[in-house]
């Protein structure tokens, strides 16, 4: 997931109560299903979102976009031998886009029970484990390792970072901070001494800030949430099932935990920086 891929995960599906009407007036605008719309535009459409690595990266001269999002998306796409038109769009708003039928598709969200009121979701392509980034000499394994009263663990408000560290580190010194940025600065600074991030984010952290590394997977639990494919909400179900079947082949070959590595490697990070026992 990026600096602000588990912000995603907490999202409560903005506009929840006018899903339906925005998926019905969409649906008659449309004239068919999400599959009959791209099998006969031979475009499938899907959200971008500028300087969210490992999914997205824009080239400011060229206009193009790259990451592991574009690449899955090129494989979705090929299915119909359609191409792909990038709509630009932010985090929290691509699940009103899907639902007014802006996009077909939106890559790396979290299905909250929230948000699954409003759109649909394909199958997880990639479970997420949960870890943090640690003041040196500090090399957390466990949760418990935080969960003690003279660690600073620091958290970005509203996100599943919050909901991790309130959860699992309880009896520690809990701070929040607006962004994943400041959180940094608190951990840079000595004012924390450990920050709760999703593997994906962490893992981008180190890759542009090398000396911030390693990223600690924590265990005893190990805490991991699904990463899904947003999409409309529609009676036609053929649509997802061609995703769902896509996702499953090429998890299953290898594929997608390839693109996710190629992505990371966009932000800098190196294989040796990846965890041996993190999977996708």
């Amino acid at each position: 997931m990026t600096l602000r891929s588990t912000r995603r995960g907490l999202a409560t599906g903005a506009a929840v109560l006018p899903a339906f009407f925005f998926i019905g007036s969409a649906r008659a605008q449309s004239g068919g299903s999400t599959l009959d719309r791209v099998t006969s535009s031979k475009q499938l459409r899907m959200a971008v979102v500028s300087a969210s690595p490992p999914y997205f990266v824009k080239d400011m001269v060229s206009g193009a976009w790259s990451g592991a999002a574009v690449e899955m998306a090129k494989g979705i796409a090929s299915v119909w031998d359609a191409k792909l038109v990038f709509v630009e769009t932010t985090w929290g708003n691509s699940v009103l886009d899907l639902q007014s039928n802006k996009i077909d598709i939106a890559f790396a969200l979290n299905p909250t029970p929230q948000r699954a009121l409003a759109i649909g979701f394909t199958r997880p392509y990639i479970t997420a484990p949960f870890g943090c980034l640690a003041k040196a000499g500090f090399n957390p394994k466990t949760w418990d390792d935080l969960n003690k009263p003279d660690v600073r663990v620091c958290f970005d408000i509203g996100s599943l970072h919050e909901t991790c560290a309130r959860r699992f580190t309880p009896k520690a010194q809990l701070t929040g901070y607006k962004s994943i940025d400041e959180c940094i600065l608190a951990l840079q600074s000595g004012r924390a001494d450990a920050e709760v991030l999703a593997a994906t984010i962490g893992l981008s952290t180190v890759g542009k800030n090398p000396s911030m590394g390693p990223y600690h997977l924590l265990t005893t639990p190990a805490v991991s949430l699904p990463s899904c494919y947003g999409i409309q909400r529609e009676p036609d179900t053929r649509f997802k099932e061609v995703v769902d079947a896509w996702i499953d082949f090429n998890r299953g070959i290898g594929t997608i935990r390839e693109q996710m590595i190629n992505g990371l490697a966009l932000n800098g990070v190196k294989p040796d920086q990846i965890p041996s026992d993190l999977s996708f």
